[in-house]
């Protein structure tokens, strides 16, 4: 009797030992490029919401690869792409979606939305961030980590200045005048203190499109294949950022994106442009009160949006890419959204995140929170076009030349339009 019994635990022990075995066997891995391009712990957040969709979904195991900038990630991740062993999902800028399709490398996200569930959580979405995540009637892209330009101001200095501390520029012309009066020289005449920076070191045409849409002009089109960058609203938003520069008040030649925030830690600048992606970082190093504010009106408000989206690579197997798509929704759902905006500073992606308990009583504590969501209604798209990358480049360097006075503001723009017209000639 003992023996059949010992017989019968012997085969059961077998049998769930071989279910564990095929459960294992069953397990999809996703490989996740994640690109770390601002301050923060970002790293730890990303690799605990790993383990906690692991724990909620145990077939599916997902492993961060940090891969660096954004423009390092879309490099590793094409390269992996052409090697035939690309990244099951990928973080990369919105703006890479021409890029992605162009070669082939995503697939459309509509084929995996089949619920209603599904589609009531892809019409979530603000308007504003899926105009760089849908093309040609399909979805491509999944906001995630989304930003817009925003102006950060040091209150003490506006006050020692004898400016109002709660009053930021509204429009161009004050926030010339402002950083003129903000702009502090010492008993040699060298200058200690800007009023005001706009880096133009790897994102230049990013922070000048801010510029340039306040001046009325969106600098692409819709499909990609076409630029305005010669259009004499946009020289003339150029001309402005030059004559900052020319005045005194903002630091000639190039002016660091990665160094920025650090400039107005130390008190060398007393207003700056860059991400909100950057307020969780402000808020923990700043030492002094500081406000946040949409950026100022040139003939109106304006910004682009920006960066990441999650998308799917087009190589990853059927189960992978699902449970792609299981990951990018479970991070996206307005509870996760609300904390991730809360942990970094980045725009929660739908209004559901910002009715959440969390995002409310935080919003109402700290109302910066809520300026890059607010500049939403005056967003215009990131520039985006096909073959980004280098037309993106013909932009920068045109930009940079004006700056640094190599070239005229008519001139870098005219060299600009001249190169990317000829990239995109085989796209029209």
């Amino acid at each position: 009797m003992k023996r059949k019994n010992f017989l019968k635990t012997l085969i059961a022990a077998a049998a769930l030992a071989g279910l564990s075995v095929g459960a294992q066997a069953q397990t999809t891995e996703i490989s996740f490029f994640y690109p770390v391009a601002v301050g923060g712990p970002i790293t730890k957040i990303i690799d605990e919401y790993a383990a906690d969709f692991t724990k909620e979904n145990p077939a599916i195991k997902v492993t961060p690869i940090y891969a660096g900038s954004y423009q390092d990630t879309i490099v590793k991740a094409l390269t992996a792409h052409k090697a035939g062993n690309p990244p099951v999902t990928s973080v990369l800028l919105s703006t890479d979606m021409f890029t992605l399709i162009d070669e082939d490398a995503i697939v459309p996200i509509d084929g995996f939305v089949k619920t209603a569930d599904d589609k009531a959580w892809m019409g979530s979405f603000y308007k504003a961030f899926m105009l760089n995540s849908q093309t040609g009637g399909k979805t491509w892209g999944i906001p995630f980590q989304r930003s817009t330009v925003v102006l950060y101001w040091n209150k003490d200095l506006f006050k020692a200045a004898g400016l109002d501390p709660n009053k930021p520029p509204a429009t161009w012309a004050e926030m010339r005048d402002m950083a003129a009066k903000l702009t502090v020289k010492d008993t040699s005449g060298k200058v200690t203190q800007y009023g005001v920076q706009i880096p133009s070191s790897g994102f230049p045409y990013w922070l000048f499109q801010g510029l340039a849409i306040q001046n009325g002009v969106a600098m692409a089109n819709d499909t990609g294949n076409a630029v305005r960058f010669d259009d004499p609203a946009v020289i003339e938003a150029l001309q402005y950022w030059v004559d900052l520069a020319k005045s005194g008040v903002h630091p000639p030649g190039i002016v660091e994106w990665g160094t920025t925030p650090k400039d107005f830690f130390e008190k060398k600048v007393a207003m700056m442009w860059t991400t909100t992606g950057n307020l969780t970082n402000v808020r923990n190093n700043a030492k002094f009160d500081f406000g946040v504010a949409m950026l100022p009106a040139g003939k109106k408000r304006g910004s682009p949006t920006g960066g990441g989206n999650f998308y799917i690579s087009k190589k990853a197997t059927p189960e992978q890419q699902e449970a792609a798509f299981k990951f990018a929704k479970w991070m996206t759902q307005p509870e996760r959204a609300a904390k991730w905006s809360m942990d970094t500073g980045y725009v929660a992606v739908s209004e559901a995140a910002y009715n959440t308990a969390a995002l409310k009583k935080y919003g109402a504590e700290f109302p910066p929170a809520l300026v890059a969501r607010d500049q939403l209604p005056y967003a215009l798209a990131e520039f985006s076009t096909h073959d980004n990358q280098r037309v993106t480049k013909a932009l920068n360097d045109g930009l940079q030349a004006a700056l640094t006075g190599t070239k005229t503001p008519a001139q870098a723009m005219k060299d600009a339009q001249a190169e990317a017209d000829r990239i995109l000639r085989s796209y029209k």
